[in-house]
């Protein structure tokens, strides 16, 4: 086969893929917003979801912050977004082997609840993470019941992302999208520092 038929066929078949792709896009005729899962247990769920916020900012969306566990860390990318106006509400208390106790960490758990709340109910905020939110449903340090029932009745076109380990089974059943982030090797188990700007 000389290199002009090769490329014919090469053609041909990109040609045949880009049809089905045009049908697919064609056919998706729904306009919603969205409940999108990031779960697993490797490394870049939350950097995913504020990837995702800060494309909606790019877009000119507004868009809110709710971070259950990880608060006491210095946060790269807090210090980005609320610059460019997005509003973060965070627990502060670290992770719960940290903290040690269970009412403490339930109560901030709760308080940043009562905030992504009113998110929820919000049609004028168009885009949500609920970071390490699954944590909350696992550890029953928040009303499983209360939590989807927020979510399910948010404002039509909002968009909410949910991060973390061990998602509920509901919650991901009840999801548009749901994606499982899986490690295959971590720099950390090798007995590497966290480092600034890729880990936080």
């Amino acid at each position: 086969m000389n290199e002009q038929d090769k490329q014919d066929k090469h053609k041909a078949r990109q040609q045949k893929l880009k049809e089905k792709v045009d049908a697919r896009i064609a056919a998706a005729q729904d306009d919603k917003g969205l409940l999108l899962v990031i779960t697993g247990n490797g490394k870049g769920k939350s950097t995913s979801g504020f990837g995702m916020i800060t494309r909606s900012v790019g877009h000119g969306l507004t868009a809110a912050v709710c971070q259950f566990i990880k608060g006491t860390w210095d946060c790269g990318e807090r210090n980005l977004l609320e610059k460019l106006g997005v509003p973060f509400y965070v627990m502060k208390t670290g992770f719960t082997w940290e903290t040690q106790n269970k009412e403490a960490d339930m109560a901030a758990a709760e308080k940043v609840w009562q905030e992504a709340k009113k998110l929820l109910a919000d049609p004028s905020i168009q885009t949500i993470l609920l970071d390490e939110l699954t944590y909350m449903l696992s550890y029953r340090y928040l009303d499983i019941d209360e939590v989807l029932d927020a979510i399910a009745n948010r404002p039509e076109g909002q968009h909410v992302i949910v991060t973390g380990r061990a998602a509920h089974r509901r919650l991901t059943e009840m999801a548009d999208t749901v994606s499982e982030v899986q490690s295959q090797k971590h720099a950390f188990e090798a007995g590497i520092k966290v480092q600034k700007g890729i880990d936080w």
